[in-house]
């Protein structure tokens, strides 16, 4: 079940929080509890994603994001994510998560969000994120506007715009594997 009384908490503290420019780095604290396990006691990759969630919302909140999309009555969607997992975090463990935007282009804004674990860095992701008006997406440079930003992105690092340009090349829809058995590789 998704974590509302999570999300209403956290959306409570960004409120009382200071309001932040569009491309700085927002701060979160969570707290990994018993039901965000998995069947070997670390926080389960799907719950990595939904805490994920919690720190966009609450970024949203203090870049002014929220309010545009309440005026607007738009919505955001998630389009794409790579995720990098490098440390467990079990039981109890103390998050200490960073999200920021990195930059956008004509579809899309970039995320990166990161979960710390006393200095450690236990996983990174990228999102490739919109903000959608009747099942399509706004062109970003109206939501830059939207939020007194200019219609272009600085820079992304080099890392980023390569991953655009990877997602790029993948086929989409993707080819439907054949129906019947699979051959045994032994």
């Amino acid at each position: 079940m998704y974590p509302f009384v999570r999300l209403l908490w956290q959306m409570s503290r960004a409120r009382r929080a200071a309001p932040l420019g569009a491309r700085d780095p927002h701060v979160s604290h969570h707290l990994c509890l018993p039901w965000d396990l998995d069947g070997f006691g670390e926080l389960n990759n799907g719950r990595t994603l939904t805490l994920y969630d919690l720190g966009r919302f609450t970024l949203g909140a203090r870049i002014g994001l929220i309010a545009a999309l309440r005026r607007r009555r738009w919505g955001l969607a998630v389009a794409g994510v790579s995720i990098r997992y490098r440390r467990r975090v079990t039981v109890f463990q103390r998050i200490e998560m960073h999200t920021r935007i990195v930059g956008w282009d004509a579809r899309f804004f970039y995320i990166v969000q990161s979960m710390w674990v006393k200095g450690t860095c236990c996983s990174e992701a990228l999102l490739r994120t919109a903000v959608v008006a009747r099942g399509k997406a706004v062109p970003s440079g109206e939501v830059a506007a939207e939020m007194g930003l200019p219609p272009e992105s600085p820079a992304m690092p080099g890392w980023v715009t390569a991953w655009i340009e990877a997602e790029g090349t993948r086929p989409w829809p993707p080819e439907r594997p054949p129906e019947g058995p699979v051959p045994s590789m032994l």
